[in-house]
């Protein structure tokens, strides 16, 4: 063993009557020295170069991106405002919409213009009459609105021409839409229809990426930005007012990594201020790229380079002392001392194995433990379930007594194939309740929607990543507060985010949307672009499930249905518009919920 030689090197007596100290050590020829030295500066040297080209190449790199990227936003944008600017004046053309008009039979209106909807891809369709109410849209909530006031009709309404209008919202947001006059076979003016166009698509999109980007009008005024506070904004004020976001501190704080001055602002020297202008009514979009990433990827590479040099000096260290060892092992001499040291190390390694077995029966002891009190949690449960199979197994064990007592073996047998079955439905329910065995706290409590919802996706983040799945949140700024138990609401969330992942599978464009608002009721709704349903009423009953047999028993929803429900809440699905599911949690907001008990 090479243990007891390096121990006895160390302790030894010296038969020539001096001490181990005495011992003059070995020491590093010169060859060797020169070459450790020569490592070090080559590594210097190697570090220096690369850092130079790396970081200019770099930086080369992303600013060609960033020009790349400026010019698909302001094509995109361009091309969204041309083919939503034509669709007016071929609507205002429908024999259909005009014999519709003229007949004021307005029922089937609505959905024609929906069937418009998924090929043209605006945002929503509206057709007025002349005095301003809604007769025909393809949102249900628009119909027999009054819109006599505002400029989309009134200037629509006064002109031949398709008429484009830009009209800020209440939520900051701007509304963008074409309007034409429809008119009759006599020229006469029936009604004004209404094209939205879909801008707020843009912003969504903007926000994966690390860039602030934002589209100002002719004035100079915000209108899309993947900032909302500054819509409605002068850019340049926007920027005054507007503190550094998330999105851009690391890239002012890279500032000095390139030897450049830190400055506070959109206008730091870490950043690329690009501005291209988007041939429609005098749009400019704007954006702000950063450099963090390219310190990142070259301190990677000069890792690497580190790493390599590291690794050669420890490898040469290595076999120097290799070599010191084996030569001071060949010039040891056995001795009393060092067979007492090692019986002693034998004594001790002996002891320590014994704590070691003692420790490993402890763990198995506990670990008895746990599951035992886990079968006890989750007792209650599964007696509940399998109450009903077991009922039928009793009925057909009766039925099968009786045929065998009337020698019909055959039909006796069936008997016992569903018996069977019955078992194995009892081990999938079992498996099932395993996973919901966890147990909130015995009280509710105020608990902000947010954290939840954060908590449940930092769970589900290694599946989102493995999946690839394109998730987008809208979360408000405000804290969400409801009554109720944080743990359970979680593991509804959970369970709602991994059957969205589940619907998914086998999709090419797999995107997660997570919408939280608060209004008369807190609304939790999250959609998928998988299947869609083929049952949505039954999708809450305990034991439906659509998927294979062996991947589920059709008892999560059900579970989380009936957890929603102790809240006070209710869980819905239904089909989304363009494709996939949509699944609701609306629960009470806190302060009713305080008011009612009072």
């Amino acid at each position: 063993m090479l243990l007891p030689y390096l121990i006895r090197r160390r302790d030894a007596v010296p038969t020539d009557g001096g001490t181990a100290s005495d011992r003059p050590r070995p020491r590093l020829s010169w060859m060797v020295r020169f070459t450790i030295v020569g490592m070090i500066l080559a590594a210097g040297v190697a570090i220096w170069v690369a850092n130079a080209l790396l970081t200019e190449r770099f930086v080369q790199t992303t600013r060609l991106r960033a020009e790349l990227r400026q010019s698909l936003y302001a094509g995109a944008i361009l091309s969204e405002l041309q083919r939503n600017s034509v669709v007016p004046l071929l609507l205002s053309r429908d024999p259909t919409i005009i014999e519709g008009l003229n007949a004021g039979d307005f029922s089937a209106l609505s959905e024609h213009l929906v069937s418009y909807i998924d090929e043209i891809g605006a945002a929503s369709i509206r057709l007025m009459n002349m005095d301003g109410l809604t007769v025909a849209a393809t949102d249900d909530e628009e119909l027999d609105r009054l819109y006599a006031d505002r400029p989309f009709f009134t200037e629509a309404a006064a002109s031949t021409d398709t008429v484009f209008t830009l009209t800020p919202r209440r939520s900051g947001a701007y509304e963008a839409s074409f309007s034409r006059i429809v008119q009759g076979a006599d020229g006469e003016p029936l009604a004004v229809l209404q094209v939205q166009v879909n801008l707020s698509q843009f912003e969504t999109r903007w926000r994966g990426t690390t860039a602030a980007v934002a589209v100002t009008d002719a004035a100079g005024t915000v209108i899309l930005s993947t900032e909302p506070r500054w819509r409605g904004m002068p850019l340049e004020e926007a920027i005054a007012a507007t503190s550094v976001p998330s999105a851009l501190q690391r890239a002012l704080a890279t500032t000095r990594a390139f030897g450049q001055p830190a400055e506070d602002g959109y206008n730091s020297s870490a950043l690329i201020q690009m501005e291209t202008r988007v041939p429609f009514r005098g749009w400019r979009l704007v954006s702000f790229t950063s450099y963090e990433n390219v310190r990142e990827r070259v301190n990677g590479v000069l890792a690497l380079i580190i790493m390599g040099f590291a690794l050669l000096l420890a490898l040469g260290f290595y076999l120097l002392n290799r070599r010191a060892t084996l030569r001071s092992i060949l010039f040891q001499r056995e001795s009393l001392q060092l067979r007492q040291l090692n019986d002693r190390l034998r004594r001790e390694v002996a002891e320590r194995k014994r704590v070691q077995e003692e420790l490993k029966e402890t763990e198995l002891s506990l670990a008895q433990s746990s599951k035992l009190a886990a079968l006890g949690e989750m007792s209650a449960a599964v007696s509940h379930e399998l109450n009903q199979p077991l009922a039928a197994m009793k009925t057909y064990l009766a039925g099968a007594r009786l045929l065998l007592q009337r020698r019909r073996a055959d039909e006796a047998l069936s008997s016992f194939q569903r018996i069977d079955d019955l078992i194995d439905r009892m081990g999938a329910i079992t498996r099932q309740l395993k996973s919901y065995a966890r147990k909130g706290g015995d009280a509710f409590e105020p608990v902000d929607m947010r954290d939840v919802v954060s908590s449940a996706l930092t769970l589900m983040e290694p599946q989102l990543r493995h999946d690839k799945v394109q998730m987008s949140q809208i979360v408000p700024d405000g804290p969400i507060m409801v009554k109720a138990d944080r743990l359970r609401l979680e593991q509804v969330v959970i369970n709602l985010v991994r059957n969205a992942l589940d619907a998914m599978s086998g999709v090419d464009d797999r995107e997660l949307d997570i919408l939280l608002s608060e209004g008369d009721e807190v609304v939790l709704a999250v959609r998928d672009t998988g299947h869609g349903l083929q049952d949505p009423e039954k999708l809450f009953e305990p034991f439906y499930t659509t998927k294979k047999p062996g991947e589920g028993v059709g008892l999560g929803l059900a579970i989380s249905s009936g957890i929603v429900n102790d809240m006070g809440g209710r869980l819905t699905a239904r089909n989304a518009m363009k494709g996939g599911a949509v699944f609701e949690v609306r629960l009470p907001v806190m302060e009713k919920v305080l008011d009612a008990a009072e």
